[in-house]
């Protein structure tokens, strides 16, 4: 079974950020932005396995 785990990290400019990766090595999501905090940044974490479990898909063309 294929699995992905959330990073939290700090950025050169001292902001926490996340990106998830695949096991495979791919970047699957990541933040956008960067957070002023490591609290901040793994609220944003759990607002992502939150909010997209059952998130909609609209295809664009």
């Amino acid at each position: 079974m294929s699995k992905a785990t959330f990073e939290l990290y700090e950025d050169e400019a001292g902001q926490y950020r996340w990106r998830l990766e695949h096991d495979n090595g791919n970047i699957i999501a990541d933040s956008g932005e960067g957070y002023a905090s490591k609290q901040k940044a793994r609220e944003g974490i759990e607002s992502v396995k939150t909010n997209a479990a059952d998130a909609d898909v609209e295809e664009l063309d």
